[in-house]
Protein backbone atom coordinates (compact mmCIF):
# COMPACT_ATOMS: atom_id res chain seq x y z
CA UNK A 1 0.00 0.00 0.00
CA UNK A 2 2.93 2.51 0.55
CA UNK A 3 4.52 1.71 -2.78
CA UNK A 4 1.42 2.37 -4.63
CA UNK A 5 0.33 5.42 -2.35
CA UNK A 6 3.84 6.60 -3.04
CA UNK A 7 3.29 6.25 -6.93
CA UNK A 8 0.22 7.84 -7.05
CA UNK A 9 1.84 11.04 -5.22
CA UNK A 10 4.53 11.05 -7.68
CA UNK A 11 1.42 11.62 -10.48
CA UNK A 12 1.05 15.44 -8.50
CA UNK A 13 -2.02 16.47 -8.90
CA UNK A 14 -4.04 13.97 -10.99
CA UNK A 15 -2.67 11.22 -8.87
CA UNK A 16 -4.45 12.45 -5.70
CA UNK A 17 -7.74 12.29 -7.25
CA UNK A 18 -6.86 8.79 -7.95
CA UNK A 19 -8.82 6.19 -5.03
CA UNK A 20 -6.41 3.44 -6.24
CA UNK A 21 -5.00 1.72 -8.43
CA UNK A 22 -7.26 -1.18 -10.28
CA UNK A 23 -4.94 -2.61 -12.88
CA UNK A 24 -1.21 -1.40 -12.48
CA UNK A 25 1.23 -0.57 -15.25
CA UNK A 26 3.17 -4.12 -15.28
CA UNK A 27 -0.40 -6.11 -15.52
CA UNK A 28 -1.14 -3.84 -18.37
CA UNK A 29 1.81 -4.78 -20.44
CA UNK A 30 1.53 -8.39 -19.75
CA UNK A 31 -2.05 -8.67 -20.66
CA UNK A 32 -1.29 -6.61 -24.20
CA UNK A 33 1.65 -9.43 -25.12
CA UNK A 34 -1.02 -11.78 -24.76
CA UNK A 35 -3.34 -10.24 -27.05
CA UNK A 36 -1.48 -9.14 -29.43
CA UNK A 37 -0.46 -12.79 -30.00
CA UNK A 38 -3.71 -14.32 -30.00
CA UNK A 39 -4.48 -11.68 -32.86
CA UNK A 40 -1.39 -12.11 -34.61
CA UNK A 41 -2.76 -16.30 -34.79
CA UNK A 42 -6.04 -15.15 -35.59
CA UNK A 43 -5.16 -12.77 -38.56
CA UNK A 44 -1.93 -14.59 -40.17
CA UNK A 45 -2.21 -14.33 -43.85
CA UNK A 46 -4.81 -12.18 -43.74
CA UNK A 47 -6.22 -8.58 -44.62
CA UNK A 48 -6.26 -6.79 -40.86
CA UNK A 49 -7.66 -2.86 -40.19
CA UNK A 50 -7.52 -2.02 -37.07
CA UNK A 51 -10.01 0.43 -36.05
CA UNK A 52 -9.26 2.98 -33.12
CA UNK A 53 -12.18 4.43 -31.58
CA UNK A 54 -10.89 8.03 -30.23
CA UNK A 55 -10.13 9.46 -28.19
CA UNK A 56 -9.62 6.69 -25.22
CA UNK A 57 -8.34 3.93 -27.12
CA UNK A 58 -4.94 5.50 -27.95
CA UNK A 59 -2.79 4.46 -25.54
CA UNK A 60 -4.53 1.00 -26.05
CA UNK A 61 -3.89 0.94 -30.02
CA UNK A 62 -0.57 2.40 -30.37
CA UNK A 63 0.43 -0.30 -27.17
CA UNK A 64 -1.21 -3.37 -28.69
CA UNK A 65 -0.23 -2.89 -32.50
CA UNK A 66 3.57 -3.52 -31.01
CA UNK A 67 2.80 -6.92 -30.28
CA UNK A 68 1.12 -8.04 -33.27
CA UNK A 69 3.97 -8.89 -35.85
CA UNK A 70 2.22 -9.28 -38.46
CA UNK A 71 1.77 -6.63 -41.48
CA UNK A 72 -1.70 -4.50 -40.53
CA UNK A 73 -2.68 -0.93 -40.81
CA UNK A 74 -4.77 1.52 -38.56
CA UNK A 75 -7.62 4.14 -39.26
CA UNK A 76 -9.43 5.51 -36.40
CA UNK A 77 -13.16 7.16 -35.46
CA UNK A 78 -14.40 9.25 -33.42
CA UNK A 79 -17.96 9.48 -31.75
CA UNK A 80 -19.84 11.57 -28.49
CA UNK A 81 -22.36 10.37 -26.64
CA UNK A 82 -20.96 11.78 -23.15
CA UNK A 83 -19.21 15.23 -23.33
CA UNK A 84 -18.34 16.65 -19.90
CA UNK A 85 -20.75 14.00 -18.10
CA UNK A 86 -20.17 10.86 -16.60
CA UNK A 87 -23.46 9.03 -17.85
CA UNK A 88 -24.49 9.00 -21.92
CA UNK A 89 -26.66 10.59 -23.34
CA UNK A 90 -28.11 7.97 -25.53
CA UNK A 91 -27.22 9.81 -28.63
CA UNK A 92 -23.98 8.69 -30.19
CA UNK A 93 -22.53 11.24 -32.97
CA UNK A 94 -19.92 10.33 -35.65
CA UNK A 95 -17.71 13.54 -35.18
CA UNK A 96 -14.75 11.38 -37.59
CA UNK A 97 -15.52 8.92 -40.10
CA UNK A 98 -12.64 6.24 -41.44
CA UNK A 99 -10.00 7.59 -44.15
CA UNK A 100 -10.26 3.52 -46.08
CA UNK A 101 -12.36 1.65 -46.98
CA UNK A 102 -13.16 -1.22 -45.43
CA UNK A 103 -15.11 -3.57 -47.54
CA UNK A 104 -13.73 -6.94 -48.35
CA UNK A 105 -11.08 -5.91 -45.48
CA UNK A 106 -10.70 -8.06 -41.80
CA UNK A 107 -11.97 -5.44 -39.66
CA UNK A 108 -10.72 -5.40 -35.87
CA UNK A 109 -12.83 -2.83 -33.50
CA UNK A 110 -10.44 -1.65 -31.12
CA UNK A 111 -12.25 -0.09 -28.07
CA UNK A 112 -10.70 1.39 -24.52
CA UNK A 113 -13.98 0.04 -22.60
CA UNK A 114 -17.77 -1.84 -23.36
CA UNK A 115 -19.93 -0.59 -20.50
CA UNK A 116 -23.68 -0.40 -21.95
CA UNK A 117 -22.85 -1.13 -25.66
CA UNK A 118 -24.81 1.40 -26.64
CA UNK A 119 -22.01 3.14 -28.79
CA UNK A 120 -20.41 -0.49 -29.46
CA UNK A 121 -24.15 -1.62 -31.13
CA UNK A 122 -24.43 1.46 -33.14
CA UNK A 123 -20.80 1.15 -34.76
CA UNK A 124 -20.91 -2.80 -35.47
CA UNK A 125 -24.13 -1.77 -37.70
CA UNK A 126 -22.55 1.40 -39.32
CA UNK A 127 -19.24 -0.62 -40.08
CA UNK A 128 -21.42 -4.06 -41.23
CA UNK A 129 -23.43 -1.98 -43.71
CA UNK A 130 -19.87 -1.30 -45.45
CA UNK A 131 -18.65 -4.83 -46.04
CA UNK A 132 -15.83 -5.99 -44.67
CA UNK A 133 -14.78 -9.43 -44.75
CA UNK A 134 -14.98 -9.50 -40.97
CA UNK A 135 -15.77 -7.61 -38.12
CA UNK A 136 -14.54 -8.18 -34.75
CA UNK A 137 -14.00 -5.94 -31.27
CA UNK A 138 -11.32 -5.73 -29.16
CA UNK A 139 -11.74 -4.04 -26.01
CA UNK A 140 -8.75 -3.14 -23.13
CA UNK A 141 -11.91 -2.99 -20.47
CA UNK A 142 -14.92 -4.75 -19.92
CA UNK A 143 -17.63 -3.65 -17.68
CA UNK A 144 -20.63 -6.43 -17.76
CA UNK A 145 -22.57 -5.05 -15.11
CA UNK A 146 -23.78 -2.12 -17.14
CA UNK A 147 -24.52 -4.10 -20.10
CA UNK A 148 -28.07 -2.65 -22.09
CA UNK A 149 -27.27 -4.23 -24.99
CA UNK A 150 -25.78 -7.34 -25.97
CA UNK A 151 -22.33 -7.15 -27.76
CA UNK A 152 -20.18 -9.91 -29.24
CA UNK A 153 -16.53 -9.13 -27.98
CA UNK A 154 -13.93 -11.16 -29.70
CA UNK A 155 -11.14 -10.03 -26.96
CA UNK A 156 -11.27 -8.48 -23.60
CA UNK A 157 -8.05 -7.52 -21.56
CA UNK A 158 -10.04 -7.34 -18.42
CA UNK A 159 -13.57 -7.69 -16.98
CA UNK A 160 -13.43 -4.49 -14.26
CA UNK A 161 -16.29 -3.89 -11.24
CA UNK A 162 -18.74 -1.25 -11.86
CA UNK A 163 -16.59 1.79 -10.74
CA UNK A 164 -15.52 5.14 -12.42
CA UNK A 165 -11.99 4.06 -14.40
CA UNK A 166 -9.58 6.65 -15.56
CA UNK A 167 -6.13 6.79 -16.96
CA UNK A 168 -4.31 4.66 -19.89
CA UNK A 169 -6.46 6.80 -22.28
CA UNK A 170 -9.73 6.58 -20.12
CA UNK A 171 -10.52 10.09 -18.94
CA UNK A 172 -13.28 12.54 -16.96
CA UNK A 173 -13.73 15.77 -18.44
CA UNK A 174 -10.90 15.13 -20.78
CA UNK A 175 -8.10 14.69 -18.09
CA UNK A 176 -6.11 11.59 -16.33
CA UNK A 177 -6.00 10.15 -19.95
CA UNK A 178 -1.90 10.47 -19.61
CA UNK A 179 -2.19 8.39 -16.34
CA UNK A 180 0.04 4.83 -17.35
CA UNK A 181 -2.38 2.59 -15.16
CA UNK A 182 -6.15 2.02 -14.74
CA UNK A 183 -7.19 3.73 -11.48
CA UNK A 184 -10.43 4.39 -9.87
CA UNK A 185 -11.44 8.01 -9.58
CA UNK A 186 -12.55 9.46 -6.58
CA UNK A 187 -16.17 10.11 -6.45
CA UNK A 188 -15.47 13.34 -4.87
CA UNK A 189 -14.16 14.40 -8.15
CA UNK A 190 -17.29 14.07 -10.29
CA UNK A 191 -20.06 13.92 -7.50
CA UNK A 192 -21.38 17.55 -8.56
CA UNK A 193 -22.46 15.83 -12.27
CA UNK A 194 -23.95 12.20 -11.87
CA UNK A 195 -22.74 8.67 -10.23
CA UNK A 196 -22.82 6.76 -12.91
CA UNK A 197 -19.45 5.74 -15.42
CA UNK A 198 -19.12 7.83 -18.69
CA UNK A 199 -17.58 4.84 -20.72
CA UNK A 200 -19.10 3.11 -23.69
Amino acid sequence: MMEEANRLNSRGALGKDIERVLIDEKTLSRRLAEMGAAIADAYAGKDLLLIAVLKGSVLFLADLMRHIPIPHEIDFMATSSYGADVQSSGVVRILKDLNKSIEGRHVLLVEDIVDSGNTLAYLTGLLAARRPASLEIITLLDKPDRREVDIAVAWTGFSIPNEFVVGYGLDYDERYRNLPYIGILKPSVYADTNTENSME
